[in-house]
């Protein structure tokens, strides 16, 4: 059990490069081991979820060094070479993982379980089973379609013309790693733009995958070559100190090496609506992904109605940014984020009530959240073991009027190791205990 304790304070102070990005970290080991050759990767998260898809690869047979300074090197076993695990993969935390690897075990022929813990063994799964199911795959789920997932092997896949229900870059993902090992051509078509790493690195390992407007089409004709890789800063991990030091007065906060990637920045786009003071420094891409250099200060933000066509562009970042809401003057107004229920945790309606808690008007909806802003008091919340519950609260501490408690805050680990170092670094007045 970790607690966090956060007091008031000044304000936050100076320049961090936070972790690489996560959803990058476990593509690069996924794609790095079904290369042809050697891959060299730069800025590796070393949290537990990415290293949760690092073990399962390394239990399949693929030698994978231990992180050093973020620098992981990879021998890659071609797309036909990885061999079957002796025991049930173990994903921990990790949703991306999950779904990523279900797709793409669906193809191999061995049989394999996927296990996690607690919270992602009640997450849901059928939005990836039903339609790898369409593509000929058999997995099994328990009654409710979570995990452990039971997956046979040796089964021909074939392409499927598939369009999401709702935006998912994890459903879209597993399907076009299953479609690397499906005859035919595999269509996933979404209804909003969402995260595209996948395409993007695929591409990047000389896998072609096509792109036209919101569908990618991918097929089993080609293979993997080994690429080097540098994974920049995670956008989603700088989402706290951008709201932060625009909450906190007296801040001036730089975040350096952020990846810019156009499916990632809504939340950008929705503190600047809101009022926030963001620049954007030195632009520019690297391994195929567009960086730059973020510099944030304070600011007094104003409520907003959040344009649903942001919404999946900021999926993740959604719990901090109903921090920057209670604390804007005037109302904000979220809908279309339903797929926010099905993360660790209900966030929309954990985060209501932490916010209820700690005095602010929070009103759950269906789909989202109505925030009146005002002054924050201090308290105690409950986390639900999500880490980014957990270091959004942290953040509020910088405008509440007391002291705020944040209990079990121990998944911070999955995403964020270094968090509490950095946000102390910059002047958060956080402590955290272990009992």
């Amino acid at each position: 059990m970790i607690t966090f304790v956060v007091q008031p304070s000044d304000g936050l102070n100076g320049t961090v490069r936070v972790p690489g990005d996560k959803s990058m970290s476990h593509r690069s080991i996924m794609l790095g081991a079904l290369a042809e050759g050697v891959t060299q990767v730069k800025g590796f998260l070393n949290a537990e979820d990415a290293m949760s898809t690092l073990k399962a690869f390394r239990a399949m047979g693929v030698e994978i060094s231990d992180p050093v300074d973020g620098n992981v090197t990879i021998h890659g076993v071609g797309k036909q070479g990885l061999k079957a695990p002796n025991a049930p993969l173990y994903l921990g935390n990790s949703g991306t993982s999950m779904r990523l690897l279900s797709g793409l075990l669906a193809g191999q022929n061995f049989d394999c379980i996927l296990t996690g813990d607690e919270s992602l063994s009640s997450r849901p799964m059928r939005r990836v089973t039903e339609p790898l199911a369409l593509m000929g795959a058999t997995i099994e789920t328990q009654a409710n379609g979570s995990a452990p997932l039971k997956i046979t092997g040796s089964k021909r896949l074939k392409g499927i013309d598939y369009v999401l229900p709702m935006a998912s870059a994890q459903v879209k993902s597993c399907l076009l790693l299953a479609g690397m090992y499906a005859s035919g051509e595999t269509k996933v078509t979404e209804p909003a733009p969402t995260r595209d790493h996948t395409e993007r690195m695929l591409n990047g390992f000389g896998y072609p995958v096509q792109r036209s407007g919101r569908q990618a089409t991918i097929n089993s004709n080609g293979q993997l070559t080994a690429s080097n890789i540098d994974v920049p800063s995670d956008i989603s991990s700088a989402a706290f100190f951008l709201v932060g030091a625009s909450i906190a007065k007296n801040s001036e906060v730089t975040l350096q090496h952020v990846g810019m990637n156009p499916t990632r920045t809504g939340v950008i786009d929705i503190l600047k609506l809101m009022g926030a003071s963001i620049e954007i420094l030195n632009p520019r891409e690297v391994g195929g992904e567009p960086v730059a250099d973020l510099r944030v200060t304070s600011s007094e933000l104003k409520g907003i109605v959040i344009p649903e066509a942001l919404v999946p562009l900021a999926i993740d970042e959604f719990p901090v940014l109903f921090i920057a809401a209670a604390c804007a003057s005037g109302q904000t107004v979220l809908t279309g984020a339903e797929e926010l229920r099905v993360k660790e945790c209900d966030r929309i309606q954990v985060m209501a009530e932490g916010l209820q808690t700690l005095n602010v008007d929070a009103t759950v909806t269906e789909d989202g959240m109505i925030i009146n802003g005002g002054q924050m008091s201090g308290g105690e919340v409950q986390s639900h073991d999500d880490h980014r519950i957990a270091m959004a609260f942290s953040m509020a501490g910088l405008r509440a009027s007391s002291a705020i408690t944040v209990q079990n805050c121990a998944n911070v680990n999955t995403s964020f190791p270094e968090f509490c170092d950095l946000a102390t670094s910059l002047g958060l007045q956080l402590t955290s205990t272990e009992a």
